[in-house]
């Protein structure tokens, strides 16, 4: 195939892949009607374990963690202290402050975090989408998180993240999240 023919191959499966990934995008106003219904204060009021795995673009586990968090609610604001543990012991350390807005808006700022984030929560499903910069070997990248929280029949809360980059997802954080002595 000669180099023309294969830069046309190319740039059409690109065209193809932004036009398909931009026709999949889901709205968490969908799940409104989806039971439990998921509070993230109630959910992460008091002691939250979590386990969890970075994959990258191909799906090869890259790093698993455990995360231990503290909650509080306080009048209408929600503050999450992340205590990550890494399995090659690198530790890390997050914390989000999220404000109800109503019923089903949050706004959301970290200490890693550049500005405010909007997250929203319908049903049994929350979302939210924000810029993080991440080391990469001896680099930082900066990353568009888009960031999936479901809660299960069993309490158990799934999260899904994926990382951004150029609209392309190079990797995903997937965790399971359980309550502690609730």
């Amino acid at each position: 195939m000669n180099t023309l023919r294969k830069r046309l191959l190319a740039l059409s499966l690109v065209s193809s892949f932004f036009l398909l990934a931009g026709c999949a995008s889901v709205k968490v106003e969908e799940y409104a009607n989806t039971t439990p219904r998921l509070d993230i204060a109630e959910y992460f009021t008091g002691q939250t374990r979590a386990w969890g795995m970075v994959q990258d673009y191909s799906g090869e586990v890259q790093r698993r963690f455990t995360v231990d968090i503290t909650g509080t609610f306080e009048g209408d604001t929600l503050t999450l202290d992340e205590s990550f543990v890494f399995a090659d012991g690198e530790t890390d350390q997050r914390v989000w402050e999220f404000e109800r807005v109503d019923e089903h808006h949050w706004i959301g700022t970290a200490n890693d975090v550049d500005g405010q984030v909007d997250a929203r929560q319908y049903g049994h499903a929350f979302h939210m989408r924000y810029p993080l910069d991440i080391d990469v070997g001896e680099r930082t990248l900066s990353f568009t998180m888009d960031d999936w929280m479901y809660l299960q029949p069993d309490g158990r809360l799934i999260n899904r993240t994926a990382m951004r980059k150029f609209g392309l997802t190079l990797g995903e954080i997937t965790l399971v999240f359980e309550q502690v002595g609730r």
